[in-house]
This record gives structure tokens, C-alpha cells and sequence, in this order.
């Protein structure tokens, strides 16, 4: 059973005829998606923290939020017109105390679940039904980065193995303290966290109840951790500390490795963990919640252009193909970039209770041997993502099929601007969508965080300082006026380093990104306010010259 903080969040049990199935949630979800995740669910039991942790946020009580599920918390009756399926409700008590709990009598504490699990310890646990390998144990809900979440049904069989063979990827021993920030509703904590380091006998380390880049930092010299995992936006914010020396740069000794996943990691931020924390055998993962999760990884012993420029090769027991985006049962070419699909122990079971989305990314090929009279069954799963694949077999994500700007009839490819936006000093974080244009169908436009201390000029929300447009854009002759950035200085380092019809068409500053609470940018919300803020400056629709 699981509590509720950031890592944890929140854990629903919903009970089927063999045993039951641990569903987390995102416990940045509001109200209305906690009901529609239950009731898509049918859900029995609900186990609930008296409060969420969120990064650099005051914590979030959840009595309000059970309200709206559960109207008369004190009745001591689980009663929900919304969640009908709903028959329990389990308290964590984690807010020290700022929330009072004794008259919610509709709700079982979870000390006396615990309690009573003691007090039978003499009597058999046994499921109604043996298991099987091949069971549902745990309904993974995606991040929603694309769209809204999706529930995947993952079997023991697949992620006890993903977990696995990610430790065996890693070199992982009895030895290593690994350092883990990112959530356990997640995936990436969850399998590439728990489940890794649990199979190979190694300590894992959680930092804090919500992400919070000084605690991991200072964890990781406390407990001299051995490797530490995280997603771009959360190894910035630790990057950050360092370089404005808030956290001293040292007792980073003892590590040695990690994985980076979650989304695409630019190759300067790569080279500033292998400078910066002596992360040099940083491996990347690839992957998607619907296939347990990982498909491929970088290994330590790569050679470094590999680990920094490729995800790295199939995982054991994992087969791949590149298919074109037009035509799905044409496969290319070794070089040639499609969406990749791949096959395997880790591919899910469908989405839960959803035949029409499932039908949508996951495909049954059956063969049958015409001598033996063997037929083979094969599931292969739609990623959404283009990628090319070389001879040695290291795979190359290139974007989100979802995320290609499409300008004019080019194919433009917004990890290849971040990457070069990220080689800018002044750049802290950015992220590149496409927006919608009347000439060019899509047009590029890149939102930038910069580091602290960096003014910046006017945007084309018409945000920032006026006079800094004003100072010269040259590094040098701008000595002594405190670094500036502007938008044609964005737009300059792209035309210079690649090519004209890269060039940001608009240019955002932004202090954070949407993200989900698993640290993804949520790009689709991005579009969203690109639109919102080109329509306030009145520039919508502009047409470009």
C-alpha cells in the first residue's frame, strides 16, 4: 500500500475477482479528473494522503477534494453519487497535524488498515485465484504531456522484468545508493526506481515528498550516492544551484551513474552533468508508459557521442521497427526516419476499458509456419515518436510526431532548435512548439527561461524591458550592463548555427513551463498560450514576411 506525497501520490485499489490492482494517479489532478479516473475505473477503494506535496508550492490539502467525491465525510458511509463504485475511503495522515481528521468518520485511517494487517499476520494471505505472470497488477495512467491521460494495464510479467534488465543495463549492485527524485505514481520511479534497484539488491534514495533540487543535492552528499535519476527540467533546476553556489560543488564524488528519461535530454545539458557531477556513466532511457516502461538504453561503456546523441540500443526480449508515418505497413530503411513501433514482454495490454484508443496505437500480427503448423503472435505498439535506426542498432528519437512543426511543407524538428538554444549562456530551459500561421501553416516559436540575473528585452507578447532592446546585442559591448538577452539575439544564434527556415518566428520569455508532476513539459498547453498570447499583442494569424 502506498501513502500520498509527491513521489507517492494518490493510489486507488480497485478490486477485480482475482486479487486487485494498484492504480496511482497524478496527485496534481484536480477534482473532476480524480472522479473521472475512478469512475472510468469503477474503483473500490481509494487510499488518499490529508494533504499533497507539489514542487515549490505550499502543500495542497485533499479534504476539499474528497467533498467533492464524497459529500458527507462524517456521516461514516461512503456515499458518492459520482463515484458509485466508490466503498472506502483510506486516510494517510501526513500533514503534521495542520488537518484535523477525527470527525471524517467516513474515512479508515491508514494506521488501523496497518494495524489490522498485524493483527492477522498468522493467517495466510492468499489471493481467491492463483496469479499469473500474464495478470494485470498495476493500471498505469500516462503523463498526458500529449494529450488527456490514458489508462495502461501493465502485467507483473512486464514491468518485474523491465525493472530488471534497466539494472542489469546499469551495472547495478548491492553496492550502489541510487538517489531517485522522481515520483513513485510514476513510472520512472516506480519500475526504473523501486523495481530496478530492488532486483539487484541496491538502496534506493528518495530525497524529499516533492521534487526539490536542494534536498536532492544534499541527499546525494549525505548518503554519497552512487546515481541519481531525473528528467531535463529537474537536472537544470540542480545545475542551477551549483552554478550560483548555493550548493558547495562537492561530495559528488561517489557518483557514477543515473538515467536520464522522461523526455528528450540536449546534448549540452549531457555534457554539464558528465562535467558538473561526475555523471559520466549517465545512461538515457527511452520509453513510454504503455510499454512497462523502457525499450531502449544507452549503456555506460557506449562510446560518449552515443550516450549523448542516441537512446541506445533494444532492451533484452524487446524487438523494433522504423514505419513510415503515411503508410504503417511499410517499413524503412536502416538511416531513414518514421515512427517507431516495437514489440515485446513489455508491450501493455490495452487501456482499460478504451477498445477504440487502444485499436489506435497497438497492432496483433499473427504468423503461422506452414510446415510446423506454429502460430506465432506478435503486438506491436505505435510509439508516436519519429526515429531513425543505424547498423549497430542504436536508436535516434527525433521528436514527437505530434510535435513536428510542419512550416510551408518542411519538417521542422523542435529538440533539434532546443538543442541549439541550449548552447546560449543566458539559456536556462527552452522549449520549441509549433503555432498556427496563415501563410506557413505552422510556424516555429520557442519558449525561453533564462538564468537568473539576465534581463531580457522585449517579447513578442510584448513582455520584458523595453530598454533592453535598446543596448547593444554584442556580448562584449555590453560588458557592464549585466547580461541581456533578446529576442533577435535568439533569433540570430539559430540563423547562425542552422538555418534560416529554423528561426523562431516568435520568441516567449517564460518563468515555468506547464509540466506534468513527473517534471514533463506539456507542450500541447504551450500551444495553447502561444495562441493566447499572440491574439492579446494582437498578432494572430499574422502572416509571415
Amino acid at each position: 500500500m502506498l501513502g500520498n506525497s509527491w513521489e507517492f501520490g494518490v493510489v486507488t485499489y480497485a478490486v477485480w475477482k482475482v486479487g486487485g490492482i494498484l492504480v496511482p494517479l497524478n496527485p496534481a489532478f484536480n477534482s473532476p479528473q480524480v472522479i473521472a479516473a475512478l469512475s472510468h475505473l469503477e474503483a473500490a477503494h481509494l487510499i488518499i494522503g490529508t494533504e499533497t506535496n507539489l514542487p515549490y508550492k505550499p502543500p495542497r490539502e485533499n479534504i476539499s477534494l474528497l467533498k467533492q467525491i464524497v459529500p458527507d465525510l462524517e456521516s461514516g458511509k461512503v456515499e458518492s453519487i459520482s463515484v458509485p463504485s466508490l466503498k472506502n475511503i483510506i486516510l494517510v495522515d501526513n500533514s503534521e497535524g495542520r488537518i484535523q481528521t477525527e470527525r471524517l468518520k467516513s474515512t479508515t485511517p491508514f494506521g488501523e488498515l496497518i494495524n489490522g494487517f498485524s493483527s492477522s499476520r498468522e493467517r495466510a494471505i492468499v489471493p481467491d485465484e492463483p496469479l499469473h505472470r500474464d495478470e494485470i497488477i498495476n493500471i498505469q495512467f500516462t503523463s498526458g504531456t500529449t494529450s488527456t491521460p490514458k489508462a495502461a494495464c501493465l502485467t507483473h510479467h512486464s514491468i518485474l522484468n523491465n525493472g530488471y534488465f534497466i539494472g542489469l543495463r546499469m551495472g547495478l549492485t548491492p553496492e550502489d545508493v541510487i538517489c531517485c527524485p522522481p515520483p513513485l505514481f510514476h513510472c520512472f520511479g516506480s519500475i526504473l526506481g523501486y523495481m530496478a534497484t530492488a532486483t539487484h539488491g541496491s538502496a534506493i534514495l528518495f530525497p524529499s515528498e516533492s521534487f526539490n533540487a536542494e534536498a536532492t543535492l544534499r541527499s546525494i552528499q549525505e548518503e554519497a550516492a552512487t546515481g541519481l535519476y531525473g528528467v531535463a527540467t529537474m537536472f537544470v533546476a540542480e545545475l542551477e544551484l551549483l552554478a550560483r553556489g548555493e550548493i558547495e560543488m562537492k561530495g559528488f564524488e561517489h557518483l557514477r551513474t543515473g538515467i536520464a528519461a522522461g523526455s528528450s535530454v540536449p546534448s549540452h545539458l549531457m555534457e554539464k552533468l558528465h562535467d558538473k557531477l561526475n555523471l559520466t556513466g549517465l545512461t538515457i532511457c527511452y520509453g513510454m508508459t504503455e510499454t512497462s516502461p523502457v525499450s531502449c538504453m544507452t549503456t555506460p561503456d557506449d562510446p560518449i557521442e552515443k550516450r549523448v546523441d542516441s537512446v541506445g540500443r533494444l532492451l533484452p526480449h524487446v524487438e523494433a521497427k522504423i514505419v513510415s508515418v503515411h503508410d504503417r505497413k511499410e517499413i524503412l530503411p536502416l538511416g531513414e526516419k518514421g515512427e517507431l513501433v516495437v514489440s515485446g514482454y513489455n508491450v501493455m495490454k490495452h487501456y482499460y476499458n478504451d477498445p477504440l484508443r487502444t485499436a489506435e496505437v497497438r497492432e496483433v500480427e499473427i504468423h503461422t509456419n506452414p510446415h510446423t503448423r506454429v502460430t506465432d503472435r506478435k503486438v506491436w505498439m505505435y510509439t508516436g515518436d519519429e526515429a531513425t535506426m543505424d547498423e549497430q542498432g542504436y536508436v535516434r528519437i527525433t521528436g514527437r510526431i505530434k510535435d513536428l512543426i510542419i512550416r510551408g511543407g518542411e519538417n521542422i524538428h523542435p529538440l533539434e532548435v532546443e538543442n541549439c538554444l541550449f548552447g546560449m549562456r543566458e539559456v536556462s530551459e527552452v522549449s520549441v512548439v509549433g503555432v498556427p500561421d496563415d501563410r506557413y501553416g505552422e510556424v516555429v516559436a520557442a519558449f525561453v527561461v533564462v538564468h537568473r540575473g539576465v534581463r531580457v528585452g522585449r517579447d513578442d507578447a510584448g513582455r520584458g524591458e523595453e530598454g533592453v532592446d535598446r543596448l547593444e546585442s554584442d556580448h562584449e559591448k555590453g560588458k557592464g550592463k549585466g547580461e541581456v538577452l533578446t529576442r533577435d539575439m535568439v533569433r540570430e544564434w539559430v540563423r547562425k548555427e542552422l538555418s534560416n527556415h529554423l528561426v523562431p518566428r516568435y520568441v516567449f520569455w517564460i518563468d515555468e513551463y506547464p509540466k506534468t508532476a513527473s517534471g514533463k513539459i506539456q507542450k500541447f498547453k504551450l500551444r495553447e498560450l502561444g495562441v493566447r498570447l499572440l491574439e492579446e499583442a494582437g498578432k494572430g494569424g499574422n502572416v509571415v514576411k
